[in-house]
């Protein structure tokens, strides 16, 4: 099939790979020229594990071009996936002026039949929007159809997330554009789920909503476990014994953040607003979650009374391994309050520095983690990359200043890092 992609962030960028990888004529369109221009020649934009390989061989098979020329590519193609951007608003709304954009643009360019798809997580309601700004703006008679085919991408594991999906979800408005997208997708043979338009925009935030839920539960039991004596780890694993509630998503820690999960879970609480209902258990969910850095850090000051003048060492700043994702990263949030309380911070990230020396000019960034340990008079782990599992811990000892680990993620063993003589916080356990 021909396709369109309006957007190349980090879903538009994906699901356009993936798409030509399976044999469909795709076209990537984005405003950034910097960008495209970048794209043309092979780099991605993004970190992504396999994204280059697949990227660089589908533009040498000539499946996949990109344009800033969004009348080129919708021209092209049947099918056009929109994938821009849906940020937050300050009141928890989300923005959905990029969509909208989107919509007016394909409008102009609208010459014959085509499927508009909403790749972009949006509130429910934003597929009958959609339409009416289309109807409202094409400069043509011809039909179309507006679909909702929400994304389920874990950054970090995306190419094989769009490659192996739990499910599909379609949500579509006949029997006619349901066919159309069961033949596309039929390369996959994975599960497909067709509904109508408006319940598979709630799909995809209420399955966010509730993992950001289990996060927060799982985070307010390992308060409880720390003051009870008590180790959030067989808890966890006690739980995730039980198939009604699964391991997944159980793991204590700093709290959830990321693209998705924050401005997703505050989403669902304003559309429920907008709809005349109270979700007082998202309300909560959120509450948790903001609350963790400064319990964390809070722990930090208590253990040094004062944190003035004190090195402290970070490892880990994307908010979750194998991306380069800044975006509600907890190290932000963790870093600044150091920062405003007098420490000195030295970070290292395997992948994410470059984007993080734009947002904390303050960080001495280091070229490894045994660098940010050097003097340092605590290590904080944020962010729970594998090679940090595989450090020379008796040289990590060597390098501080004090022995101290405070661990975000609960990486290490407790017991076993005492032994080698370091005084060690972790989350939820004695």
């Amino acid at each position: 099939m021909n396709i369109c992609v309006i957007g190349t962030g980090y879903v538009g960028l994906v699901t356009g790979v993936v798409f030509s990888d399976l044999g469909n004529e795709v076209v990537c369109v984005d405003s950034d020229k910097a960008k495209i221009a970048k794209l043309k020649r092979g780099i991605p934009t993004i970190y992504e594990p396999g994204l280059k390989e697949m990227l660089q061989s589908n533009i040498e098979d000539q499946r996949l071009s990109f344009t800033t020329n969004l009348s080129e590519g919708v021209n092209k193609s049947e099918i056009i996936f929109i994938c821009v951007g849906t940020p937050q608003k300050n009141n928890g709304e989300t923005n959905l002026s990029f969509v909208e954009s989107a919509a007016r643009e394909i409008a102009g360019n609208l010459r014959e039949y085509k499927i508009i798809v909403n790749k972009s997580t949006v509130p429910v309601g934003t597929g009958d929007l959609v339409r009416e700004i289309i109807e409202k703006n094409k400069k043509y008679q011809v039909d179309f159809d507006v679909v909702s085919n929400p994304e389920f991408l874990r950054e970090g594991s995306a190419i094989k997330d769009c490659l192996t999906p739990d499910r599909i979800v379609i949500g579509v408005p006949n029997k006619k554009v349901a066919n159309r997208f069961l033949e596309l997708y039929s390369p996959l043979e994975r599960p497909m789920l067709i509904t109508d338009v408006n319940s598979a925009e709630i799909i995809k935030y209420a399955s966010n909503s509730f993992l950001a839920t289990k996060i927060s539960f799982i985070n307010a039991i390992a308060d409880l476990c720390e003051t009870a004596g008590a180790n959030i780890t067989d808890v966890a694993k006690g739980m995730g014994y039980d198939s009604r509630i699964g391991r997944e998503f159980l793991n204590a820690g700093l709290g959830y953040g990321g693209s998705c999960f924050p401005k997703d879970v505050h989403s669902l609480v304003h559309t429920a607003k907008k709809f005349g209902l109270k979700f007082n258990l998202l309300e909560n969910v959120i509450q948790i979650n903001d609350q963790r850095v400064d319990f964390f850090v809070g722990r930090i000051e208590k253990r040094f009374k004062k944190l003035k003048d004190k090195t402290i060492g970070i490892l880990g700043l994307a908010f979750k391994p194998d991306t380069d994702d800044l975006r509600e990263a907890k190290s932000i949030e963790v870093i600044q309050k150091l920062l405003a309380k007098g420490a000195r911070v030295k970070a290292y990230d395997p992948v994410a520095m470059e984007s993080a020396r734009k947002i904390l000019p303050k960080v001495e960034f280091c070229k490894s983690s045994y660098d940010a340990a050097k003097g340092a008079h605590a290590l904080i782990i944020i962010t729970e990359w594998r090679e940090f599992k595989l450090l020379n811990l008796e040289r990590i000892k060597n390098e501080m200043a004090c022995p101290v680990i405070f661990d975000g993620r609960n990486m290490y063993d407790p017991e076993r890092k005492r032994r080698l003589g370091f005084e060690y916080y972790s989350i939820g356990r004695k």
